[in-house]
């Protein structure tokens, strides 16, 4: 018989320390938590799938001697000026306000650097970020915060945000802190003044409305801008499925580790699913009506590396988008500056008080002080290099499944790890080929 005294865990794991510090900062405050960043707790994504190389059934392509291209081309549904990259890896919207003009111009920088398109995200369209970006989308949210049709034409794209994977349903945030002069007269708030934006578009209400801005938008840009429509993660099927019907070129679907400036903690850990369970969604819908590789789909949310932009090419999206990878790109969150992190009580790689706009780094900040030690010329080359590794790392995988294109691998080319992963990704589970779901063995 085990005689072995029993040990229980010293803390309960349904009310650990954080969830009962967290109840005594609610019950002393009154307030909910707020922060910036995505998602912290542990979820499906992309490391639990692995490539299957090439070996005696396919042969791979040797690196040096054989190409494999990257280029995409989105928007060729309807619009005459569709957008030509040359690799599928874009930055998402991240706005003037929630970032510095500095970071914002460095965005811009970087994107043209390596082929690729940025975005404007909320408040409207800055000269900085359209003069240093080659390709530029222009976010339309429900605040319409900086909205005027002379920027709808100069953009390159509309993209029509309908939500976000931090945060579905839920509107966004920006400290008073961070309503300068310059962000106040582009919203037209007052000056350091909280605000809030709207969580649903004030025109529009359902898929039939949306069919009828999207013409809106066409006749505004003389049919010539490509009109993305972005989705929070949590339907991707008929979310894809009505944006489709309602005219869109492209659909976005960010997932839940996707960042934003700022919002409540509880909609960024309870609220939406992981990038990983819905790609597969979207591009059923795609496929079902037809339009798979016609309408592009973008996938955001959490994307890291090579291998994250290649597994979800090969699930079925048309190209990927990048934001707090990119700000680390930049400098964000670097060890160089722990002192000014520890000062704030956070520490290098934890920080995500973005929306106090106390980012020692110049990037999520409206101090002209502090945004002055950005240099965007610098931070621009950082961040083309960074997409040029994770081009480079996508197509040795690519390569090494025997593709000639990114956009060539496909769900055959990966294995799941998890039972979980391989549920939400449809693929089988390693050594074995079931699909949890859909039999096998």
């Amino acid at each position: 018989m085990d005689t072995t005294p029993r040990t229980l865990p010293r803390f309960s794991a349904t009310f650990d320390p954080a969830t009962l510090a967290e109840i005594r900062r609610a019950a002393a405050t009154g307030i909910y938590d707020i922060r910036g960043g995505g998602a912290k707790r542990k979820l499906p994504n992309f490391d639990d799938l692995l490539f299957l190389g090439a070996s005696i059934s396919r042969y791979p392509l040797e690196g040096y001697r054989e190409r494999c291209e990257t280029s995409v081309v989105l928007g060729a549904r309807f619009a005459k000026e569709p957008i030509a990259l040359k690799i599928p890896i874009t930055i998402a919207g991240m706005s003037f306000g929630s970032l510095s003009a500095q970071a914002k111009e460095a965005l811009g920088r970087g994107a043209t650097l390596a082929g690729t398109s940025t975005t404007t995200g909320d408040g409207g369209m800055t000269d900085e970020e359209r003069g240093h970006s080659r390709t530029l989308v222009y976010q339309y949210l429900p605040s319409r915060y900086g909205m005027n049709p002379d920027d709808l034409r100069r953009a390159d794209a509309i993209e029509i945000v309908v939500g976000q994977g931090a945060k579905p349903g839920g509107g966004g945030m920006l400290l008073g802190q961070k309503i300068s002069p310059r962000v106040a007269e582009m919203r037209t708030l007052p000056e350091g003044i909280d605000q809030r934006s709207a969580c649903r578009h004030p025109d529009w209400t359902g898929p039939d409305d949306l069919e009828i801005k999207i013409a809106e938008l066409r006749e505004i840009t003389d049919w010539r801008k490509p009109i993305y429509v972005k989705v929070g993660a949590s339907r991707p099927y008929y979310d894809t499925a009505l944006a489709v019907k309602s005219g869109a070129d492209v659909v976005v679907i960010d997932g839940m580790q996707g960042g934003t400036a700022a919002t409540q903690d509880v909609f960024i850990e309870h609220v939406g699913i992981p990038t990983l369970a819905a790609i597969r969604p979207a591009v059923a819908a795609l496929q079902e009506l037809g339009m798979h590789r016609k309408v592009q789909l973008i996938v955001s949310g959490g994307i890291r590396s090579g291998a994250d932009v290649a597994k979800a090419l090969a699930l079925g999206a048309d190209a990927v988008s990048i934001g707090t990878a990119a700000l680390v790109a930049l400098g964000d969150n670097d060890p160089r500056h722990e002192a000014e992190y520890q000062a704030l009580g956070t520490t290098a790689g934890a920080y995500d008080d973005w929306h106090e706009g106390r980012d020692p780094a110049g990037i999520t900040t409206q101090d002209p002080a502090l945004a002055a030690r950005l240099d965007p010329v610098l931070a621009g080359r950082r961040l083309a290099n960074y997409l040029a590794v994770l081009t480079l790392e996508a197509q040795a995988i690519a390569r090494a499944c025997g593709k000639s294109h990114l956009h060539n691998l496909e769900p055959e080319d990966l294995v799941a790890l998890t039972i979980e992963a391989a549920a939400m990704a449809q693929v089988p589970l390693a050594g074995t080929s079931w699909i949890p779901g859909k039999g096998g063995v």
